[in-house]
């Protein structure tokens, strides 16, 4: 997983091993933190966490397995 930080304008990459994606997620500063909320990202190749507006999108050529 990579991330461009804990901003508001952030885009987390995910690796197929790192499913389901949940935001805050453990790389994000304490002071940054949130309600956890696990976020759909199989159906479309990204979400948008509700709270800070964080990014999680599938790298291409990741592979989802068992997450459907």
């Amino acid at each position: 997983m990579s991330e461009t930080a804990g901003r508001t304008d952030a885009v987390v990459e995910l690796d197929g091993e790192h499913l389901p994606p949940f935001c805050p997620n453990p790389k994000m500063p304490i002071w940054s933190s949130h309600p956890r909320v696990f976020l759909d990202v199989t159906h479309t190749g990204e979400a948008m966490c509700p709270y800070c507006g964080t990014v999680y999108r599938l790298k291409l050529g990741a592979v989802v397995k068992g997450h459907h």
